[in-house]
């Protein structure tokens, strides 16, 4: 059984597709109530607009903020039509039924990240009459319908042109679910904010209590093994390049080692500016390296350094795939493929891998100045880490140099190169590097020493030699066994956080080995 839409009260912020959707109504006799720029958009349009204060008798009053908020207009929400006692009170008052509600909210997370917003800006940017509306219609959704997304103007017309007008007590139940999904991210966004505000100017990093909205994107086939079971949430609106905003053009669909693997990826791709290339394999780097040429010869650098590890791991680069990358992604399996684009040629060959897994992400190609700050969770028994995104970053070129060398302009290079490495192989993490590929990877051991074994050991796998590298360290070495193991490798030069109390130490053995050592002050743990 369907209700018969009568009258409509529409008030948007965002106008996408209203004209329309207000003559689809009109074309079922719909009365319309609206209020501000909505009434003056759907007027311009030719469309019959009854003013809501011509509705109330109540004229719109201290700058807007008193519209809406009216028994006519609740009244005429909230009353049950089966009620005999409510439309006997409502027929006494002259309150009229309203059976549709059609309002949006301006995203408050877009006032409050405009640069300067001052705390009365974002106050004055809180709606109250909106979220009221639709807080009243979506608990009475067995009477009124209340529509908070454009995206289902279309779907609701198509509905009523079936149905003679009506729109049915399923579709309702549909729409006032998501109306309250809607004022809890509204309402979510405007506490988190206000709870990182202190008396005066003061802000604190975190509020007190913090809330979470994220939209489902996907049912996951499972999660990181087959006995658990998975979904992929993503919030309404990604703030910045992302997985979650990104395309996928061909491939089963991703499973959920697939999107953690894939955002690492993605992460570390966005340090270079240069073509580039990186390969992982359970979110840990397995290959990288940047060119001064083509991206088909990062692709193959990146490769050479670990093909047994590469294969079904995770490709990104920061340029659009041509033919040549494709052809050479496409001689071994894997899994993902994350870049900007694709030219048509490169389509065309990797469509012949069916398997392969395509996500176009375009704002790769922004780099660093792409990324911002964000607040990374991770879930635990009965609570919620939060942390800031690690965004730190470190000119090399003005850190601290430790040793009696300085590091020759090439090694510099190479540091700098291994420095946007480390950061993200899992701790314990060493690595080896030249100027622009990846050596060995030494990541996730207990101690440091052997993580620099390992990275020797994967290099010589490689048939790569570590004559000539430079180490990078994601947290200071705690004794000198982990530099003497690097110069027996052949290393010139290490960067590393320093801040250990045997620092001393440390540096002695880099000196007698002759080696540069620069201390960035920095730690890049990843657990």
């Amino acid at each position: 059984m369907g209700n018969k839409i009568k009258r409509a009260l529409i008030s948007v912020t965002d106008k996408t597709g209203i004209v329309e959707f207000a003559k689809g109504l009109k074309g079922f006799g719909v009365e319309i109530l609206s209020t501000g720029g909505t009434a003056a958009q759907i007027k311009a349009a030719g469309i019959d607009v009854t003013d809501v204060s011509a509705y109330t008798g109540f004229p719109e009053m201290m700058d807007g903020r008193l519209k809406t908020l009216h028994p006519k207009v609740h009244g005429g929400l909230l009353a049950l039509r089966d009620h005999q006692e409510h439309m006997k009170s409502a027929g006494a008052h002259g309150i009229e039924m309203i059976d549709m509600v059609v309002v949006n909210l301006y995203r408050f997370e877009d006032t409050v990240a405009k640069p300067g917003c001052t705390i009365e800006e974002a106050i004055e940017n809180i709606d109250i009459g909106g979220p009221t509306m639709v807080r009243s219609a979506a608990k009475n959704y067995r009477f009124v319908s209340i529509v908070t997304d454009p995206a289902d103007y279309p779907k609701i017309l198509e509905e009523m042109k079936k149905t003679g007008g009506e729109v049915s007590e399923q579709t309702n139940f549909t729409l006032s679910t998501k109306a309250f999904q809607l004022t809890a991210r509204y309402d979510a966004a405007i506490s988190n904010w206000l709870g990182t505000i202190l008396p005066g100017d003061g802000r604190k990093d975190f509020p007190d209590v913090y809330t979470m909205q994220f939209q489902k994107a996907q049912d996951l086939r499972y999660g990181e093994n087959p006995h658990q079971k998975a979904v992929f949430y993503r919030e309404g609106v990604p703030l910045t390049a992302g997985i979650a905003g990104g395309r996928q053009l061909q491939g089963k669909e991703l499973s959920y080692n697939n999107i953690m693997d894939a955002d690492a990826a993605l992460d570390l791709i966005m340090e270079f500016s240069r073509p580039a290339c990186v390969i992982l394999k359970h979110s840990n780097p397995c290959g990288a390296a940047q060119s001064e040429g083509s991206l088909e010869e990062a692709y193959r650098k990146a490769l050479a350094v670990d093909t047994t590890s590469a294969f079904g791991g995770i490709v990104g680069l920061n340029r659009t795939v041509d033919a040549d990358t494709a052809r050479a992604i496409g001689e071994i399996f894997t899994e993902v493929v994350v870049a900007p684009d694709y030219t048509p040629e490169a389509l065309a060959i990797l469509e012949a891998k069916k398997n392969v897994r395509l996500l176009k992400v375009p704002d790769i190609t922004g780099g660093t100045a792409a990324k911002r700050p964000l607040l990374a969770s991770r879930r635990i028994v009965g609570g919620l880490l939060l942390q800031e995104r690690d965004l730190g970053a470190v000119d090399l070129s003005k850190a601290q140099v430790v040793t009696k060398r300085r590091p020759t302009s090439g090694e510099l290079e190479a540091l700098t190169f291994a420095w946007k490495i480390v950061k993200y192989v899992k701790s314990n993490a060493v690595i080896y590097a030249t100027k622009d590929q990846l050596i060995g990877v030494g990541a996730g051991q207990m101690s440091r020493v052997d993580s620099s074994r390992l990275a020797i050991l994967k290099a010589a796998n490689a048939g790569l030699s570590t004559k000539g590298t430079v180490v990078a360290s994601d947290a200071f070495f705690p004794f000198r066994d982990g530099v003497d193991e690097a110069a027996r490798a052949g290393a010139t030069a290490i960067v590393q956080p320093g801040g250990s109390v045997r620092d001393a130490e440390v540096i002695q053995a880099a000196d007698e080995h002759d080696m540069a050592m620069i201390f960035t002050g920095m730690r890049h743990f990843r657990h």
